[in-house]
Order: structure tokens, then sequence, then C-alpha cells
């Protein structure tokens, strides 16, 4: 069944709100923000939209209250996607793809994300990877992994914060690049205990099309 068959005009908007909100903020918007994007009245009206795209599958209410949005995609193309989980805001100490932290569930082509792995897709904050093509804000496409080699981009969980950087394993250490016009970023030297959420498969840019 096409379930966009069955929305009204007004809540394909709030999808288009929701949508751009993923591509430009990397999370759902708030409800003032939904109220202001389709010109409400009061936040109300938004909340409930979200009860209305709710109990049509298009979001998914998390454990802790909030919205999770389930892109369907265009149909005539989903059959050659893979769903994967964007990451919102990351608590400290938790696993970065953990239900709590994801804000939607987007199709991605299956030529970038292959369906015998696991990925996720997290947006990149700051420039210290701007060499790479890895720009403030752009959404990346990550395998999840625990384990990655020399040379590979990696997510890696440093002292409960996550960084992208590019890996380089010495005898000794573990080195953390970064790989950036901005001289400010310095490499990060660590033990071997530290622990790596994914490689890198390629930045999506801001927008772009999934």
């Amino acid at each position: 069944m096409n379930n966009q068959a069955t929305l009204s005009s007004k809540e394909l908007e709030a999808i288009k709100a929701i949508r751009n909100a993923i591509a430009s903020k990397g999370r759902l918007p708030s409800l003032r923000e939904l109220m202001a994007s389709l010109q409400y009245r009061s936040p109300r009206s938004s909340s409930l939209m979200f009860n209305r795209l709710e109990s049509k599958g298009i979001l998914k209410k998390k454990k802790n209250g909030s919205f999770q949005f389930i892109d369907l995609g265009d149909n005539s193309i989903h059959a050659q996607t893979v769903n994967v989980p964007l990451v919102g805001t990351v608590s400290c100490g938790k696993p970065i793809f953990s239900e709590e932290n994801i804000e939607a569930v987007i199709p991605v082509s299956n030529k970038l994300a292959k369906p015998n792995a696991k990925y996720f897709l997290l947006r990149a904050s700051g420039d210290s990877m701007n060499k790479t093509g890895i720009n403030n804000g752009d959404l990346v496409l990550v395998r999840q992994q625990q384990t990655a080699k020399n040379g590979d981009w990696v997510v890696a969980l440093v002292d409960d914060g996550v960084t992208i950087k590019e890996l380089s394993i010495s005898e000794n250490a573990v080195i953390l690049k970064p790989c950036s016009t901005n001289k400010q970023h310095k490499p990060i030297i660590l033990d071997r205990d530290f622990k790596v959420q994914g490689v890198v498969i390629t930045a999506l840019g801001q927008v772009g099309v999934l």
C-alpha cells in the first residue's frame, strides 16, 4: 500500500518541513519550528500534526517521548535502498547508534550502503576533515564496525566524545589525524585502548539526494 496516497496536502507539507530540518540541522524540527514552517498559530497544532503522522507510520515515538522520522522515500525506488538511521545528539557514554539517539530512518541507495552490513548517518561538526570533502554540517555515511585499518576515516569514541579522523596505527600508539586546511587542528595521540564506532564510507553533503 502506498502510504503517501492517504496523506493530506498539509501532512505532505509537514513531511517536507521535517525532511528539510533533517537535511539542514540533522534533527526533527521543534514544535515552534514546524509551527513557523506551516504557518500555524500555536505549537499545539504542530503537536497534533506529529500525532497524525505517527498514526500513519511516518513518525515513531521513542521511549523518551521524542519522535523518530521514518522516511518512506519514493516507492518506485525503495527496493533499491537500505534504511539507515540518522543519529542525533549523542549522550556521553552511550553508543552512538543507540535507539534514543536516532532522529530518523532514511533510505540510502544500496550502491552506497551494501545490504550485508550495518550503517548509520552522522552529521559532521567542524572543519577538521575538510580536505577529505567532509565539511561542517555534512551528513556522513558510516559503516558500523569496531575495527579499522591504517588510512581509514573512522568515527572514534574518545573520552565519551565522538570524532571523525584519519586513523594511523604505529607500534606504540594510535593517532587520529585531522585532514584540514585549519592548522589549529592537531593529531590526537592515544594508546590502543580506544573505541572505533565505524568507518566513513562517504560524505553526502548538507542536503543531497540520499
